[in-house]
């Protein structure tokens, strides 16, 4: 095909949504509804994951040395700690620092300790992970090493954690490839009954020997430009959307002293997703409906 040719059917596809102004608007807002659940999805799960993040961090390998352990022990032990394959980071809890924790926690409660001292506990280390598959693994790692009392682990916790972040990510990709069906679904039926209310025009360049590659162009140019609009008007929407619940989200996910996702960390990503999948919703259905299309139109017209 000719440059000019292709020049001339592209500006086709844009007078085709100027001259369809109402399908093109149907189009576009029942694209951009599905591109916004898909945005308010993305970004709801981003911010459980977050939220996951943020209690995985908190859910700490406690190490408690022997009593009898001296200073120099203590450092070859948090060496050796901190050496152990998926320890993200560890901190020394001296036993009077742990003393004055567990009175804190204790409340009102707290004078029951009076006269006690404040080195009835070990020594301890508080052990943070990098990767909470590889939990068990590190608690057995630790177990192994000197002048260790014992280890006190959340391994039920750290389980259902690992659980809960999986199943979200099965269900958030689930969500999306079902909108992305739906999105392909009404794209191609978009297409389809333009097609169809312009039955006579192809019939003419049918019958005058215009090719399909001719035919279809125009209105794949249509639908790539349809998914373009579609995205930029989603991304949009969707910070909007993000911005007027952000102060519900940031009250709820607050309680577990988290804080809201920035939006402004995804925006780029988003819009680029969104394109990528606006145009390969437009083209795809456009050229999913055009052979259809043509072929119940009539004997196939040889392309060039």
């Amino acid at each position: 095909m000719k440059h000019a040719s292709i020049r001339y059917l592209t500006k086709e596809g844009f007078r085709n949504i100027w001259s369809n102004r109402l399908m093109s608007l149907a189009s576009v807002s029942v694209l951009s509804a599905c591109l916004v659940l898909l945005g308010c999805s993305f970004m709801l799960f981003a911010n459980i994951d977050a939220v996951l993040g943020r209690i995985e961090a908190q859910n700490v390998i406690m190490v408690f040395a022997k009593d009898d352990a001296t200073d120099a022990e203590l450092d070859e032990l948090k060496n050796a700690i901190d050496s152990t394959p998926n320890v993200a980071y560890s901190e020394f809890i001296p036993k009077e620092q742990a003393y004055q924790e567990l009175l804190e926690s204790l409340g009102e409660d707290a004078s029951l300790l009076e006269g006690l001292g404040n080195d009835i506990l070990p020594d301890a280390f508080r052990v943070t992970v990098s990767d909470m598959n590889q939990y068990d693994n590190t608690v057995e790692a630790l177990s192994s090493l000197d002048n260790i009392l014992r280890i006190r682990r959340n391994s039920d916790l750290a389980t259902r954690l690992i659980g809960m972040r999986t199943s979200i990510v099965y269900i958030g990709a689930g969500i999306i490839i079902m909108l992305l069906f739906v999105a392909l679904f009404i794209i191609a039926n978009t297409v389809r009954i333009t097609m169809f209310t312009r039955r006579l025009e192809i019939s003419i360049m049918k019958a005058v020997g215009a090719t399909n590659s001719f035919i279809r162009w125009p209105f794949m140019v249509e639908g790539i430009l349809l998914g373009i609009i579609s995205a930029s008007l989603s991304v949009g929407l969707v910070f909007l959307i993000y911005r007027l619940a952000a102060t519900h989200i940031q009250n709820l996910i607050g309680i577990l002293g988290a804080t809201l996702v920035p939006f402004g960390e995804y925006a780029v990503m988003l819009y680029l997703g969104f394109l990528a999948v606006g145009i390969l919703t437009g083209f795809f259905g456009s050229l999913v409906s055009l052979g259809k299309y043509l072929r119940e139109q009539g004997s196939v017209v040889k392309d060039e």
